[in-house]
């Protein structure tokens, strides 16, 4: 029972699953029914029989409908088969209409396709046409661009070139960058960067060889205008002394600074002239192609390249620039065109340090300076070392000076030059000094040592006008009259003061106080008076042409010189405004300078005399064998005392103890030259008439002597220089030995300056006489007795000398 229920129900499950199935079918579309009809064999066994057996009964289902439903519209579907079979000749009919129109529209239609296809193309050319221009609007900005860009190369404007290109590839390029023309500028465009690098770089090298050409005419015409700065700030100070000294400046692109004074109007042509040659120096120089290659690299990215180039190059001009000729030194020319170069080298160098950002720096330009002004100090100190010429390293000063001041206006520091012209005044000084030794030894050449004559007023005072003389007895006296000193004391005073107007001419412009011109002044007066003057007095007086009379003039000339100095150094004080009594101010040594030379004329003319009394004793003419003597005098010797006494005539000019100086000299030379004559080895033998007429001859001497040929001796101070001879000759005279004998040792003794030797060495010549010229007197006891008495004293004499020789 219960399986049968179990049946039942499984049996409307079933049926109930077939309908919901068969109407998905109905409903769902063809492409999804797989799944539908796959359900119904994962159902239950046999179930898709009753499927189908379900499905049939649907289908006869439907198929009776449909067949209900063609009944119901048959007769509807005859009437209208019916009514269209009707319609069927209306349909030919109006086939053939439709035809025949169809054909007409055709032939129609042709020509209208025709024409349409010819609007048709004529639209795809306007098209196209519409497309190129604007295709070509794209491209002719690039096209007027790169003409643009040709155009700036032909023209050389480089810097715009670049710009142009750097449009080029970021702006207009881009846009139209499909196309191959646009390619083939895009690779062309860096070749033309490298064209442009190279044509400014050697744009580049031919201005670095155009300014090193240029140089020299660039620095010529700064210092110019850096001496006409000179002259008119001169002058200006001259006017006005609160106005200061102001740097000298010029300036490449022709502008000076203004004067803001009243001095511009009477400098107007002047300042035409300096203007004139500015702009002429700026004609020479074209500072473009720098700034066009530093742009150039800067814009392409290699601006230090460019920078580290530039500087090379102008280090290598720089050495070459600095590089003097040889023969530099022979010409003020060959020293002014080496500092042309040199100025404008660095007149450049600040114009493109000023006027570029970059290309130079300021550590770069003084390195370069250091390096130039360590070679100018050692080249202009070796040349200068050349130059004899006093004239030319006066010019070579001023060079220097306006070279220094020139540059010191653009900022370089040119100290080491101004102590370069300190070591210059040294070697300036020495060629005056060499300059003015030769016109010293003209002078004294040219003198005719006497005293100057004037004959007027007007003579007098042109001597006075020239050298200070003052001498009131002289001013007394009527014309003609005689000054004591000769021509050359004025000229030699001259030219000391012409010697210090061409010291002072190198001091000017070193930028230093008076008190430091003032001492360099006075020690290079103090070098011509001690070195120089003195040299040549010095030389003068040992000349063999000097004579005695020129010797005293010499004297008198320096006594005059030495008063002279003072006036000197007034002189000095006067140009220097500096108070001799300042602190450290230098002495002149003048008076020292003429006391050495007076002091050397004087022995000078100790030694003349000596040498003339030598030449007058040579003329002696003695018979030292001679019997007796003649009675008088021998006559070398009268004229010789002659000759004395005219000498020490020309010594009353002298100061007295010159004078007598020269006396006592005189009278101890010829003393001593007698004695020597007596005693002179090679004679072996004289006679006591020998000796009287020696004695005759030392009368004569003692005579002179006393005679008092110079004033101021006293007494028979004199004739002292006599006593040796005198007392010798009386020993002999009066053959007095035994009181020579006796009182020999003692103060008192009347033969006190007669020494044993000397008398031992007389004797034995006098006894050499009587042994030979008395051979028989042997036979005659007065004669046996002499030479017995000589032989005696002669033992005495040895002893006495013997002893002398112990003592000592």
């Amino acid at each position: 029972m219960i399986t049968s229920n179990m049946a039942e129900n499984e049996s409307v499950e079933c049926i109930t699953e077939h309908e919901r199935i068969l109407q998905e079918i109905e409903s769902t579309d063809t492409a999804c029914v797989g799944p539908t009809l796959r359900s119904v064999y994962d159902d239950q066994p046999n179930a898709h029989k009753r499927f189908m057996e379900k499905l049939e009964v649907r289908i006869r289902n439907h198929d009776r409908e449909i067949e209900k439903m063609c009944n119901f519209h048959h007769q509807g579907f005859v009437d209208a088969i019916t009514e269209l079979l009707k319609v069927r000749a209306d349909a030919e009919k109006l086939m053939g209409q439709v035809t025949d129109t169809n054909r007409r529209l055709q032939d129609a239609g042709r020509e209208v396709t025709a024409q349409t296809e010819e609007v048709i193309r004529c639209r795809i050319q306007q098209r196209n046409m519409a497309t190129t221009v604007e295709r070509l609007q794209l491209c002719l900005p690039v096209l007027e661009m790169y003409s643009k860009l040709k155009e700036q190369l032909e023209s050389k404007r480089y810097y715009a070139a670049l710009k142009t290109m750097e449009q080029l590839e970021k702006v207009y390029i881009p846009r139209v960058s499909r196309y191959r023309f646009c390619q083939i500028m895009a690779e062309n465009l860096p070749k033309l960067r490298e064209d442009i690098k190279d044509i400014s770089m050697s744009d580049l090298k031919d201005f670095l060889e155009s300014i090193r050409k240029h140089s020299d005419k660039i620095g010529e015409t700064a210092m110019k205008q850096a001496q006409q700065h000179r002259t008119f700030n001169s002058v200006i100070q001259k006017q006005d002394s609160g106005v200061g000294y102001t740097k000298p400046v010029y300036s490449l692109n022709g502008r000076m600074p203004t004067q803001h004074n009243g001095l511009a109007a009477e400098e107007g042509v002047e300042e035409d002239q300096s203007e004139e040659e500015v702009l002429t120096a700026q004609d020479l120089v074209d500072f473009s192609p720098v700034y066009r290659c530093l742009h150039i690299y800067t814009v392409l990215g290699d601006r230090e390249t460019f920078e580290n180039y530039y500087r090379k190059q102008r280090k290598k001009q720089a050495r070459l620039v600095l590089q003097p000729q040889s023969n530099m030194h022979e010409t003020v020319e060959g020293y002014r065109r080496y500092l042309n170069q040199i100025v404008g080298f660095f007149l450049v160098e600040d114009h493109v340090l000023h006027s570029t950002q970059g290309l130079l720096t300021r550590a770069f330009s003084d390195e370069l300076w250091n390096m130039a002004l360590s070679k100018i100090t050692a080249v202009l100190r070796t040349h200068s070392s050349y130059c004899s010429d006093p004239d030319l390293v006066l010019e070579l000063k001023n060079l220097i000076v306006i070279f220094a001041d020139t540059l010191q206006g653009y900022g370089y520091p040119v100290n080491r030059l101004f102590d370069l012209l300190f070591e210059i005044r040294d070697q300036y000084n020495e060629t005056l000094l060499k300059k003015w030794a030769v016109v010293f030894r003209e002078i004294f050449e040219l003198d005719n040592y006497s005293p100057i004559p004037v004959e007027t007023e007007e003579e007098y005072k042109s001597v006075v006008n020239r050298f200070p003389f003052h001498d009131a007895e002289i001013e007394k006296q009527a014309f003609p009259k005689k000054l004591p000193m000769s021509q050359s004391v004025p000229q030699i005073y001259v030219q000391v003061k012409e010697f210090i107007y061409a010291s002072l001419k190198f001091s000017e412009s070193l930028h230093r106080s008076w008190t430091e011109i003032d001492d360099m002044l006075r020690k290079s007066t103090n070098l011509l008076l001690t070195r120089t003057l003195s040299g040549c007095l010095q030389n003068l007086i040992k000349k063999p042409h000097i004579g005695l009379t020129e010797l005293v003039q010499i004297i008198i000339n320096t006594t005059h010189l030495e008063q002279a100095c003072k006036y000197l150094e007034d002189f000095i004080t006067n140009i220097t405004n500096v108070s001799p009594e300042t602190v450290h101010t230098t002495r002149l040594y003048g008076l020292s300078t003429f006391k050495d030379a007076r002091h050397a004329a004087e022995g000078e003319i100790y030694t003349k005399l000596n040498q003339k009394i030598d030449e007058f004793i040579q003329l002696a003419d003695y018979d030292w064998g001679m019997p007796e003597s003649d009675g008088q005098a021998s006559g070398y010797l009268m004229d010789l005392i002659n000759f004395l006494r005219s000498t020490f005539q020309v010594f009353t000019h002298l100061p007295g103890k010159v004078a007598q100086t020269a006396c006592m000299s005189a009278c101890k030379h010829l003393s001593t030259s007698l004695m020597q004559m007596l005693l002179d080895s090679e004679l072996k033998q004289i006679s006591m008439g020998a000796v009287q007429q020696f004695n005759l001859d030392v009368i004569q001497c003692e005579l002179f002597a006393s005679s008092e040929p110079v004033p101021g001796f006293q007494g028979d101070t004199l004739q002292l220089a006599f006593i040796d001879l005198r007392q010798l000759l009386d020993l002999f005279m009066v053959w007095d030995w035994s009181t020579y004998l006796a009182d020999y040792g003692q103060s008192t003794s009347k033969y006190l300056r007669v020494n044993p030797s000397t008398a031992l060495a007389l004797l034995e010549k006098m006894k050499d006489t009587s042994k030979k010229n008395n051979i028989f007197s042997q036979f005659r006891k007065n004669d046996r007795d002499k030479q017995k008495l000589i032989e005696t004293v002669v033992k005495q004499l040895r002893s006495l000398v013997n002893g002398m020789s112990q003592h000592s």
